[in-house]
C-alpha cells in the first residue's frame, strides 16, 4: 500500500495555515477533483477521497492536534473504520451535511439536484407609459409596442423544418435527465444532470427550422391595446395576462405589467384625488370682493372671491378634482388666490391711493411712498 501524503501537503497549506485558509484550499482542491468534473478518470476520484480526508481530520481542531503531534500514527487503522486511536465514524464523524453543502455550493446548486425540465411559465415583461393629467382624468386607449419572443409560425414552435418532427432523445430516453449512481466514501450518491444533447427537453431536432434556427421562436414587435382606465396615477401599474414572454417546453406565456407615471401638468398640481392651482387678483378685488374664472380639467369654473380676501387664501371647489379610480364621484380643486400688487402707478392712481391711505389714518408723505407700498405689498402677502 502506498505511503500517504502529508495532509497539509495534500491540500497545499503551511502547517501554520488557519482554518479559514484550511477549509478555502479544500474547496479550491475539492473543485478540483470532483468526479462529476473528471468523469471517467479514477485517478482524479482517489484524489477527490485524499483530498476530504484531509480536511476532515486538519478541519478538526482536536484531530489537527493529534495529527500534528504524531502524524498519520495518531490514526493508526482506524482512520476509516479500524480500532484503536481517534474514530472517525468510518470517514462519517464531523464530516457531515456541511461538506456535501459546501461541495455541492461549488457548482452552482445544481450537482446532485434535478433542474426544471418540464413545461416553465414565460418571464413577465414591463412597459412604462407617460401620459397627460387630463388623459388620466378621463381614462384613454393606447397601443403600444411591445418586443417579446413568440412561435415561430414556420414551424408552429416545434423548431423543426416543416413535414419533420423533433425524436426521442436517445442519451436520456425522453426524460431530459441524466441519472448517475456512484459509491463514494460518503455512501451511494445519485447524480442529476441535465442531458447535455436535448438541453432537457426530451427531444432532438434532426432537421433545424430554417426560420427560427431550430429555437421553436423568434423575437417580434407586437402592438397591443392598452386601456387606461380614468382616474389613475403615477406608480399605477396595468396587469394584461398573457401578454408577456413565451413559455418554456409549452408553458404558459408570462404577462405584461403597463407602469403608468402622470407627466407635470403646467396649471395644476396633483395630490391623491384633489387638484391644486392659484389665480392671481389685484388688491381693489381683494379687498372689495369679485368673481373670477378659474381653471378646471377641461374648462373654467366661476370663483366667487368675498371683500376682504388674504393673499394665499385657499377656496375649494368641489368635486373638480380627478375621477375616483375605485368609486364614484370626484376629488376637489383647491384654489390659492395671490393678491397682485402693481409695481407701477400713474400719478393719479398714486394720489388717490394717497387719500385712501389717510382715511386709515396713515400719514403718507412724498418721500414715503416706496415705504408705503411695502408695507402693502406685506400686509397682502406679497
Amino acid at each position: 500500500m502506498a505511503e500517504k501524503r502529508d495532509y497539509y501537503e495534500v491540500l497545499g497549506v503551511p502547517r501554520t495555515a488557519s482554518q479559514e485558509e484550511i477549509k478555502k484550499a479544500y474547496r479550491k482542491q475539492a473543485r478540483k477533483y470532483h468526479p462529476d468534473v473528471n468523469p471517467g478518470d479514477p485517478t482524479a476520484e482517489e484524489k477527490f477521497k485524499e483530498v476530504n480526508e484531509a480536511y476532515e481530520v486538519l478541519s478538526d481542531s482536536q484531530k489537527k492536534a493529534q495529527y500534528d503531534q504524531f502524524g498519520h500514527a495518531a490514526f493508526d487503522a482506524s482512520a476509516f473504520g479500524g480500532q484503536g486511536g481517534a474514530d472517525f465514524g468510518g470517514f462519517g464523524g464531523n464530516f457531515g451535511f456541511d461538506i456535501f453543502g459546501d461541495i455541492f455550493d461549488m457548482f452552482s446548486g445544481r450537482q446532485g439536484r434535478s433542474q426544471r425540465t418540464g413545461p416553465e411559465r414565460g418571464a413577465d415583461l414591463q412597459y412604462d407609459l407617460d401620459i397627460t393629467l387630463e388623459e388620466a382624468a378621463t381614462g384613454i386607449e393606447r397601443e403600444i409596442e411591445v418586443f417579446r419572443e413568440e412561435k415561430c409560425n414556420t414551424c408552429d414552435g416545434s423548431g423543426a423544418a416543416p413535414g419533420t418532427s423533433p425524436s426521442t432523445c436517445s442519451s436520456c430516453g425522453g426524460t431530459g435527465e441524466l441519472r448517475q449512481e456512484r459509491t463514494t466514501p460518503f455512501g451511494r450518491m445519485v447524480n442529476v444532470t441535465t442531458c447535455v444533447r436535448c438541453g432537457g427537453r426530451g427531444k432532438v431536432i434532426l432537421e433545424p427550422c430554417k426560420d427560427c434556427g431550430g429555437s421553436g421562436h423568434k423575437r417580434r414587435a407586437r402592438r397591443i391595446l392598452v386601456r387606461v382606465p380614468a382616474g389613475v396615477d403615477t406608480g399605477a401599474r396595468l396587469r394584461l395576462a398573457g401578454e408577456g414572454g413565451l413559455g418554456v417546453r409549452g408553458g404558459p406565456p408570462g404577462d405584461l405589467y403597463v407602469f403608468i407615471t402622470i407627466r407635470p401638468h403646467k396649471v395644476f398640481e396633483r395630490q391623491g384625488d384633489n387638484l391644486f392651482t392659484q389665480v392671481k387678483i389685484n388688491m381693489t378685488q381683494a379687498a372689495l370682493g369679485t368673481e373670477t374664472d378659474v381653471p378646471i380639467l377641461g374648462g373654467t369654473a366661476k370663483l366667487t372671491i368675498p371683500p376682504g380676501t388674504q393673499s394665499g387664501t385657499h377656496f375649494r371647489l368641489r368635486g373638480k378634482g380627478m375621477p375616483l379610480l375605485r368609486g364614484h364621484g370626484r376629488g376637489d380643486l383647491l384654489v390659492r388666490v395671490i393678491v397682485s400688487i402693481p409695481k407701477r402707478l400713474t400719478p393719479k392712481q398714486r394720489e388717490l391711493l394717497k387719500e385712501l391711505a389717510e382715511t386709515f389714518g396713515d400719514d403718507v408723505r412724498d418721500d414715503d411712498d416706496k415705504g408705503f407700498f411695502k408695507k402693502m405689498r406685506d400686509a397682502l402677502g406679497k
